[in-house]
């Protein structure tokens, strides 16, 4: 009997309660090695939520997460990324006064062992170190077509560069999976086009992709596979051509539902 490969991301029931409201109701859903997911729906669905119990950020009520078939649920966010889980944000977290090289490197230092007094006496070890984040820093920049502007204050750059320099930072921690939260909000056709592009390309270096968008478009287009939420319940899930087929998908889409 063939071994079924490990889902790189599994939920199991995973539920998040903020008193009587239930942000997300036994969600379960695979991701597997190597596929570019969506996971989608109208606004209020859980989506984020659903990012932030992943990553750290919150705790599920009920149900647990398992990255690589082991248990996540409960970890730090620092713990979730050494692991190899990294992620952007619907609102751009960049630290505007900074250079955009600073704000990658930023991404970087989760992979370093020195430690404060190394840091505070410049030991080689911390040099070396350091020389090296700054090295894929620069690498990382040059990956997602940013390496000109490298030494510019991050907050002076465009809407669309500002996600790609996240994206870079995101990259920066050496992840397995990246989580990618509404990567095309803000940019033109152009920069959409331009993102498509990169997210095959990250693909293309081993790392497996989960995206929340609302260009159905770009989720039509690059998914391999998409999971629908709405009201913080799953109500779809299959490759793009069925999801956009689904009688509840496109109830959930037409209806009126105003929820955050």
């Amino acid at each position: 009997m063939e071994n079924k490969p490990i889902n790189i991301l599994e939920t199991q029931g995973l539920s998040r309660h903020y008193g009587g409201v239930i942000a997300l109701s036994e969600v379960s859903m695979e991701i597997h090695p190597g596929q570019i997911s969506s996971l989608i729906g109208p606004n209020g669905a859980g989506k984020t939520t659903l990012f932030n119990c992943v990553t750290g950020l919150d705790t599920p009520t009920f149900g647990r997460a398992n990255f690589l078939g082991k248990p996540i649920t409960g970890f730090r966010a620092d713990e979730v990324t050494e692991l190899g889980i990294a992620r952007t944000f619907q609102n751009i977290r960049l630290f505007t006064e900074l250079t955009v090289l600073d704000n990658v490197k930023i991404g970087r230092h989760c992979r370093t062992v020195s430690n404060f007094i190394e840091a505070v006496f410049h030991t080689k070890r911390q040099q070396r170190e350091e020389s090296e984040i700054t090295e894929y820093a620069l690498e990382m920049l040059n990956f997602v077509g940013l390496s000109e502007v490298s030494d510019q204050t991050a907050g002076n750059l465009s809407y669309g560069d500002q996600r790609r320099v996240e994206i870079a930072r995101a990259l920066a921690t050496k992840p397995l999976l990246i989580l990618l939260d509404e990567p095309a909000a803000g940019m033109n056709p152009l920069e959409t086009q331009e993102l498509i592009s990169l997210i095959y390309t990250i693909r293309e270096q081993g790392i497996s992709v989960l995206l929340i968008e609302h260009d159905m478009k770009l989720v039509m287009q690059i998914s391999d596979w998409v999971t629908v939420l709405d009201h913080g319940e799953k109500i779809s899930d299959g490759e793009p051509s069925v999801v956009q087929n689904d009688e509840r998908v496109i109830a959930a889409y037409l209806g009126t539902s105003d929820d955050a």
